[in-house]
């Protein structure tokens, strides 16, 4: 029996464009999620520690058949950019520089921090571009200023500009707050009339996409960490595309979803029911700040929602999911500070019917579990950027695994299972990589 039982298919391996020169990261947003990945990153530089949380870093791709015993590293198998060319700037609505904010945020230990100062105090924000109707409970005061919408994104690209100057490659990623609930209208169906909504100062571009448009029409990869309508729309995929600009979902998965996206697979692939998943946390950091309000809120219950609906599949399972009552709650709590506290209740049903309960208790910290993420899909685009069979292709649905909502092409539903998701990503490399991918069936085995 053939081994193609244990390994699938093997591609043609890629001619990657090597990770030569520094890879300059443009953050969007200097908090307390970006803030604790740039310290994050210079403390692992400094041999002070590991990097927990980050595939990139710490995890294992195996390779061939079990009996092989090839595991290499991650970063060992594909050509990612090493941790010490990385070069970080951004912008923010506040003039903080890295350590001040950091300080502030309150995430990292003061004697972490004070070891880390003289690097953090040298990452100074740009100023950024922010509109209060888009994020109500912010007062910005570190702001671009620009006749129209369009004035801002080229303020943006200028500099954009400058940094590319410094650095061989960039980046950027939105760490920002959550903006108001927005969906698609007319100006986000092309290109053309995209532009056009920014000389108009259109309402539904919101500061995010202004971002991203930068960065796309700059041939510059583009991370969304927040929940906000900013590269899903046909306008940005389609600049995505034509610049070799790769993009990805929304939505840094950290602490609910991710037990959420590990729990509810289980239930489906034990054909347990579901009636109801109740989900509650408080947070007390700026981003719970945000979330305070109604607008920006609902923007991030419509990410968080989509994943039980997409994993349980109730139209397929009707008996199991049809009725499932899902509830969300997200409560602002000062004294809590980044320490966030996620309650869940599942009511479940088994064999005949009988109920059943499950309670979660994750008393998480939410830039702990964030930062690993950012820093994974930074260095993801750069490969996917230099990888010709992704960099044209737009979205980059493999790294699905890092994100509540992850990003598709059209008539594809999303695919939430974290399981399914790892093997996906790990798939993709072993892919690019001219490897054969693992199927797990295994019967050669036993031929």
């Amino acid at each position: 029996m053939s081994a193609e039982h244990e390994s699938g298919p093997t591609a043609a391996k890629q001619e990657i464009a090597p990770a030569k020169g520094k890879l300059g990261v443009m953050v969007v947003g200097l908090g307390a999620v970006a803030t604790t990945m740039i310290a994050g990153v210079e403390a692992v530089r400094r041999g002070l520690a590991k990097p927990i949380g980050s595939l990139t870093q710490m995890g294992t791709i195996r390779l061939g058949k079990r009996t092989e015993n090839k595991v290499p590293y991650v970063k060992d198998f594909v050509p990612l950019a090493n941790l010490n060319d990385l070069v970080f700037t951004g912008w923010d609505i506040f003039e903080d520089n890295v350590y001040e904010s950091a300080a502030h945020a309150a995430v990292l230990d003061k004697e972490t921090l004070l070891a880390l100062k003289p690097y953090l105090e040298t990452i100074k924000p740009l100023p950024a571009v922010f509109d209060q109707y888009y994020v109500k409970r912010l007062h910005g005061t570190h702001v671009k200023k620009g006749k129209n919408k369009r004035d801002l994104a080229d303020q943006l690209i200028e500099d954009i500009r400058n940094f590319k100057k410094t650095v061989d490659r960039v980046v950027m990623i939105w760490c920002g707050s959550t903006e108001i609930f927005l969906e698609p209208t007319a100006v986000h169906e092309s290109i053309e009339t995209f532009e056009k909504g920014l000389e108009t100062s259109d309402i539904g571009i919101a500061p995010s996409q202004i971002y991203a448009y930068a960065a796309l029409k700059e041939g510059v990869p583009f991370a969304n960490g927040a929940p906000n309508l900013t590269v899903d729309t046909k306008a940005l995929i389609e600049l995505s595309k034509q610049n070799a600009a790769p993009i990805c979902g929304k939505d840094f998965k950290t602490g609910q979803t991710f037990m959420k996206t590990v729990l509810a697979p289980a239930f489906k692939a034990r054909h347990l029911g579901v009636r109801g998943w109740f989900s509650t946390n408080i947070l007390g950091n700026r981003d719970g700040e945000v979330l305070d309000d109604p607008q920006s809120f609902k923007t991030k219950e419509e990410s968080k929602l989509g994943s039980l609906e997409y994993i349980f599949q109730p139209e397929l399972y009707p008996d199991l999911y049809k009725d499932l009552y899902h509830k969300i709650r997200i409560n602002y709590y000062p004294p809590r500070g980044d320490d966030k506290e996620a309650w869940d209740n599942i009511d479940i049903f088994g064999w005949l019917g009988y109920p059943m309960q499950i309670k979660v208790n994750f008393l998480c910290r939410d830039s702990i579990l964030a930062a690993p993420i950012a820093l994974d899909l930074v260095l993801f685009l750069d490969l996917a950027k230099r990888t010709p069979g992704l960099r044209s292709i737009g979205i980059q649905e493999w790294l699905s695994f890092y994100l509540k909502a992850p990003q598709t092409a059209a008539g594809l539903y999303p695919e939430h299972d974290l399981f399914i998701q790892s093997m996906k990503l790990k798939n993709t490399l072993r892919h690019i990589m001219g490897e054969s991918l693992i199927t797990h069936l295994g019967l050669e085995y036993y031929d």
